[in-house]
C-alpha cells in the first residue's frame, strides 16, 4: 500500500511539472509568434499560420498528459482494490479449509461418540455452504462484469414470501433473532418479474446490513408497489453509515471502505456490486443515503415490475369521446 502511494504522489508531482511546462511552451509561443509578426510585418502571414498550429498542437499534447495522468491514477486504485480483494479473498478461502482440515483430522484419529460426530459434520457443513456462497458470489460478479445475463424467466409470485424466506436464512446466518429483521409490506399484490435476480438483491443488502451493524442490528425492509408497475424499496439499518463521498464508491467492484487489515468484518467487496447490476438488468435504480435523525444507511430501490400489468391498465382505459 505505502509503495502505490509513493508511486501514485511521484505521478502527480511528474504530471503537474509537465503540464506547467507545457503550459510555460504555449505562451512563450504565443510571445515569440506575436513578437516575429510585430518585428517583421512583411512575413506576418506565415506567423500568423504557425501561430495556431503551434498552439493547437501543443494544447493536444497538454490533453493527452492529463488524460494520461487520468488513467494512470484510475490504473492504480484498481491494483490497490485488487489487491485488497485478493488479501480478503485468501482469508476467506483459509478459514474454512483450516476449519474443515481440523474437524477430519479430529474425527479420523479420536474416537468420537455418535453426537460429537453429528455436531462436527454439522459444522462441517457450515463451511462448505461459506465456501459455496463465496465461489457464487465471484462467478456471479464475473458474469456480471462481462455483461452476461443471469436472469430466469419471469415468474409471478408474493413478495412477502420471498423476503420472509431471506429473512429467516440471514438472520440463521448470522445467528440473530429473527425479529431484528422488521418486514413491511404495503398494497401488496403479485408480482411478475425475474425471482432470481430480486432473491440476489435483497439477499446481498439484507446480509450486509446485519453484518455491519454491530451486536444489536435492528433492519427495517419496506416495499410497496406504486401504480405504474414499479416496486419502491428501502433497507434501512443502524450501522454506522456510509461518509457521503463514499456512497457511489461503495457500488463498484472490489470497493471496501476502510483497510483490509482494520476491518472488523472480513468481505470481497462484491455483494453492492453485484446488487447494483442485478438492478440494472431489472432496468432499476438503487441508491444511498445516511439515516437523517439516527445512526445508519438507507438503501433506496425502485425497479419495474409487472409490466403484463401495466399493458392490461392500459388496454383497459376508457376511451374519451371525441
Amino acid at each position: 500500500m505505502f509503495s502505490t502511494r509513493r508511486t501514485l504522489i511521484f505521478l502527480i508531482v511528474l504530471t503537474v511539472l509537465m503540464i506547467i511546462l507545457l503550459l510555460l511552451l504555449i505562451f512563450a509561443w504565443i510571445f515569440v509568434t506575436l513578437r516575429a509578426v510585430w518585428n517583421q510585418p512583411e512575413d506576418s502571414t506565415v506567423f500568423w499560420t504557425f501561430l495556431p498550429l503551434g498552439s493547437l498542437f501543443l494544447t493536444l499534447l497538454l490533453t493527452g498528459v492529463i488524460i494520461y495522468l487520468v488513467t494512470s491514477i484510475k490504473v492504480l486504485n484498481l491494483n490497490v482494490l485488487q489487491s485488497s480483494f485478493m488479501d480478503s479473498m485468501t482469508h476467506e478461502l483459509k478459514t474454512p479449509i483450516a476449519s474443515l482440515k481440523l474437524y477430519l483430522q479430529t474425527i479420523s484419529r479420536y474416537g468420537l461418540s455418535i453426537h460429537e460426530e453429528k455436531a462436527f459434520l454439522t459444522h462441517m457443513m457450515e463451511d462448505v455452504e461459506r465456501l459455496d456462497r463465496l465461489i457464487t458470489q465471484v462467478v456471479r460478479a464475473g458474469q456480471l462484469g462481462a455483461g452476461q445475463k443471469i436472469a430466469g424467466s419471469p415468474e409471478t409470485f408474493w413478495m412477502s414470501e420471498l423476503l420472509q424466506e431471506i429473512t429467516r436464512e440471514m438472520t440463521s446466518r448470522h445467528q440473530k433473532p429473527l425479529s431484528c429483521v422488521q418486514l413491511k409490506i404495503s398494497e401488496e399484490e403479485p408480482i411478475t418479474t425475474s425471482r432470481i435476480l430480486l432473491e440476489i438483491i435483497f439477499r446481498n443488502l439484507i446480509d450486509n446490513a446485519l453484518k455491519y451493524s454491530g451486536e444489536e442490528p435492528l433492519i427495517h425492509v419496506s416495499v410497496r408497489q406504486t401504480r405504474n408497475g414499479q416496486i419502491a424499496a428501502r433497507v434501512v439499518d443502524n450501522g454506522p453509515g456510509i461518509p457521503r463521498n463514499l456512497q457511489k464508491k461503495v457500488f463498484h467492484r472490489f470497493y471496501r471502505i476502510g483497510r483490509e487489515l482494520e476491518r472488523s468484518q472480513k468481505g470481497t467487496g462484491l455483494g453492492l456490486y453485484i446488487v447494483k447490476m442485478c438492478v440494472q438488468q431489472l432496468h432499476g435504480e438503487i441508491r444511498v443515503v445516511n439515516n437523517t435523525h439516527r445512526v445508519g444507511t438507507t438503501f433506496i430501490l425502485r425497479i419495474p415490475v409487472s409490466e403484463k400489468k401495466e399493458e392490461k391498465e392500459k388496454e383497459t382505459l376508457p376511451i374519451e369521446k371525441s
